[in-house]
This record gives C-alpha cells, structure tokens and sequence, in this order.
C-alpha cells in the first residue's frame, strides 16, 4: 500500500470547550468520547450504548460553513478524532457559567425534575443546549416537534420524558445566556489548514483531501483503504467488532462532495452531503418521505451520517435504497481517471456486494425529480417507532395515464438479500385499472417475488404477510374508485392493525 511519507505527518487540531488541543499521539481510531473522559478527564459525557443509540454521549460540533458558524449534536462514541481537525466541540463541562451558575437548560432541568438517576441527563442537556442557542440567535421558541426531534436520539429509562420535554420549554424563561458565535469564528478561522490531513500514528494512517482530484488519487493509491464519511457504521467496526484499520480516507472535507444542485431535473446529492441537509433538500421536492426521514435515525445520526455512505454501505436493510429505487435515482461513481453512472439497482450484487471498483468512490446520487401524474408513497416497518431498524421498507412510486397504471415500480428492503424491486408485482399491474380486482391480484404476486428470512426483527411469514398489506394500505390511500367492497374488510382489518 503506498502512503505518504511518516515526515509529512501533521498533527490534529481542534478546539475543546474553547481551548486549543493538538494531538498527535492517539490512533486515527480513537474515539471523540475515550480521548474526552481518558485524557482530558472530562467525564461528564458518558458511555451507554458505544453505538450511537443512546444518546448518553451526545457533544456539540461547531464547524465553519461559508465562514459561519453551524452547531450539531453528535455522538461522541462514533466520532474519530482526526474528524474534528479545524472543528470546535463542546461538552457539558462548558455550560458552566464564570461565576458558577448552571445554564438555563441545566437549571430548567432542575426545575422541572428532569434527572433522576442522572447517567443520560448530560446528553439530554447538550441536545437542549443545542435547540436552545439556535433559537436564541432567532429569539423564537421551539414547537414541541422540534424538540422532541432533537431529543430523538437520548434515550431515559427513569423519568418517562415529560419533565424533560417541560424543561425545554422552561429554559426560555430563566435569564438568557448568549453564546458568542462571532467569538467563535474567529477561533475556527485561526486554525483552518490550507493543506489536506495526513496523520499518522504507528503505521495507522487517516488521510482527509480537499478535493475531488486529490480524493481520487489517494483511492487509485490505496485500495485497500476504508473509506470514512460520518462513521455512523465505520464507528461499530472499532467499538463492537474490535476491527483493526491501517488506512483510513476520509471524505469529510472534499468540498465538491458536499454539495446540493439541481442538474437534468435532477437533485444531485454529493456523497459528503448529510443526511439531515440531504433530507431537508428532498423533502421540497417528496413530502411524502417526511415521516421516514423523521424514523431514519435520531438528529445526532443524520447529523454527521451522510446518504452516499448509505448508499455505499449498501445494506438490505438500509432505508434510503428502496425509496431512491423506486424513483428511478443513479449512482455517479467515480476513479482517478473518469467517473461512471449506473441505476441505483444495478448498484447492488449480492448480499453486501456492489458493482464498485477497487479504486472507485460514490461520488453523488441523481434523484429525478417528480414527473406528472406519479403518486408516490414508502413506509416503514419496524419493532420501535423511531431510531430503530427496519423489518420490513417499502416504496413505491406508480403513474397513470388515466385511471390506467402506465408505470410501477415497488422495492422493498429486509425482504432481500439486497434492496429489491418486485417486479413480478410490478408487471401484474401495469396496464391494469387501479382498482380492487388488480391489487388482489398483485398482492399474490409477491410471494413470487420473495422468499425473505426469519430473524429477530420479523418472521418470514410477518414479512410476507406486511409486504401485502403495505401494498394494500398504498392503494387504500391512492385508490381512484370508491366505496370498498364489503368481501374485502378483512383485509382491512389486516392493514388497520399494522404498526408503523
């Protein structure tokens, strides 16, 4: 594998609760919440989960964007501390006041008993920290939506919520405390590299380019290496799986990579994109994928997790595949020498198997834009409403001339070896009237086009079984024809009782 030279690594530096901290001395591996509570002794954020569900290490990240300033939560138990090079991070140490006062969030959390046994609540308390200087900054209070959105990653076993909840909305009602985001510009400014990262730590590299050319050219170099986006799976390698990673690209400060436009009706997604930005850009255009956006994952998750690493990731039971599937969405992959452009469904192989080149990058996702007279829909299935995996994901998008299916196209995730369109369904009902008669015909149909496997989340029947009724529940909300017939309400009853 061939590396830059070891003189040519640089040292990471980053700000930590507004000081200065340079380090080059750790693994590329380690990770944000062991270099806090090992070597800075900073032991208020706490390890649950070490897998991002907990929310018991949730920090703040502060970093530069078209010179301001922009603040997310992220797990700090993921998070790999060359990522924060030329970032800022704050932990709850730093809400302290100078004259040792709590911040509002920690005394509205007081106030409204929002503690008990305590371990969670300094996650709980950046995630409201964070609501609360945004919305300071606008002089507005948040909806409760909001709120519970950005508390959908912090999980409590004791105090059932509602006095957390109360004290989001009490902490607008203590004495304000201004956060200097000018202040802290300036800081990040002064330490912005002109240069790309390379650092090096006992023959464990992390290299981060700053640019698409540069990117390229380290991939065609080592092929071997992992490629790092937001670590939100890279992350349970090191904690769960005690992998061992020699090289590390990463691809978070490619520039080019972190764009959103709108090209050939299409929205072009940069594989650097965020998931949270990604989803905010989608919706404008499919309101319809609100609802799993919002179950995706928790606000920390799509904070730092990107689409393209969704998409690379490539697993059956990823929930962004299906959806881009079914609206027809290319992926642009791209070498050193040239880039290439497939369908997303001919991206996958096999189980965890890609037509991917050793040297190729996902570079962005083309999704079409809405056509006339298409109707769109995708549910989720699965055993906790949010943060959690899929059983079974469904979408689809159907147009009609008329009251005739002209176009259809279904895929499911967790009922395949990989995201999978069901075709045999499909054909079933192109051509047909969008009626009862069709859809009971096409319902049969999957059976077809699945064989799925019985594991923790769901049985092969339950899925099977949840496949047909989603395809059900997609027409009773579409259908052009009324009233439904009476034979048929037991099928409804089926589709009533689904929990999604």
């Amino acid at each position: 594998m061939k590396s830059a030279n070891s003189s040519s690594s640089k040292p990471v530096r980053f700000l930590l609760n507004g000081k200065l901290i340079i380090v080059d001395d750790v693994s590329p591996t380690l990770s944000v919440l062991h270099f806090l509570r090992e070597q800075q002794r900073l032991t208020g954020t706490k390890e649950g989960c070490a897998e991002g569900d907990c929310g018991a290490c949730t920090v703040v990240l502060a970093e530069l964007v078209d010179n301001k300033v922009e603040l997310k939560t992220v797990n700090a138990c993921i998070q790999f501390i060359p990522t924060l090079d030329g970032k800022a991070l704050f932990t709850v140490e730093n809400l302290r006041q100078q004259n040792g006062n709590l911040h509002p969030v920690q005394q509205a959390m007081v106030e409204q008993h929002g503690s008990q046994c305590g371990f969670c609540t300094p996650g709980f308390v950046m995630s409201l920290w964070s609501v609360y200087n945004k919305h300071q900054a606008k002089c507005s209070r948040p909806e409760d939506t909001e709120v519970r959105s950005a508390l959908s990653g912090n999980l409590c076993r004791c105090t059932g919520y509602r006095p957390i909840l109360d004290a989001a909305q009490k902490m607008f009602d203590l004495p304000t405390v201004d956060f200097n985001l000018e202040a802290l510009a300036n800081q990040l400014n002064e330490i912005q590299r002109q240069e790309s990262l390379h650092y090096e730590y006992q023959g464990s590299q992390f290299f981060a380019p700053n640019t698409l050319v540069e990117l390229a050219n380290l991939r065609s170099e080592n092929p071997q290496a992992t490629i790092l986006a937001g670590g939100t799976d890279i992350g349970l390698w090191i904690n769960k799986q005690f992998r061992d990673l020699d090289s590390i690209i990463y691809i978070g400060e490619v520039k080019q990579l972190k764009q959103l436009k709108l090209t050939n009706n299409n929205l072009c997604i940069g594989s650097g994109v965020s998931l949270t930005e990604t989803y905010q850009a989608v919706s404008e255009y499919y309101p319809e994928m609100d609802q799993m956006w919002e179950r995706f994952a928790s606000m920390p998750i799509r904070n730092i997790g990107t689409l393209g690493g969704n998409i690379a990731n490539g697993s059956p039971i990823g929930d962004s595949m299906p959806a881009f599937i079914a609206l027809k969405a290319e992926v642009v992959l791209q070498d050193a020498k040239q880039s290439r452009t497939l369908l997303l469904e001919d991206f996958y192989l096999d189980y965890m198997k890609k037509d991917l080149k050793p040297d190729e990058i996902v570079a962005a996702i083309n999704l079409p834009l809405p056509v006339e007279e298409q109707v769109f829909r995708c549910y989720k299935l699965s055993k906790r409403h949010d943060s959690d995996i899929s059983s079974v994901f469904v979408a689809f998008a159907i147009t009609f001339k008329g009251e005739t299916i002209n176009d259809c196209r279904i895929c499911f995730g967790g009922m395949a070896a990989t995201p999978k369109r069901a075709t045999h369904c499909e054909q079933s009902l192109i051509g047909d009237k969008w009626n009862e008669a069709s859809i009971q015909k096409a319902m049969k149909q999957l059976q077809n086009d699945f064989s799925p496997m019985s594991d923790m989340r769901a049985s092969k029947q339950n899925r099977l079984q949840s496949a047909e009724n989603l395809l059900y529940r997609f027409y009773l909300e579409t259908r052009l024809v009324d009233p439904l017939p009476n034979q048929d309400l037991n099928v409804f009853a089926n589709v009533s009782e689904l929990h999604d």
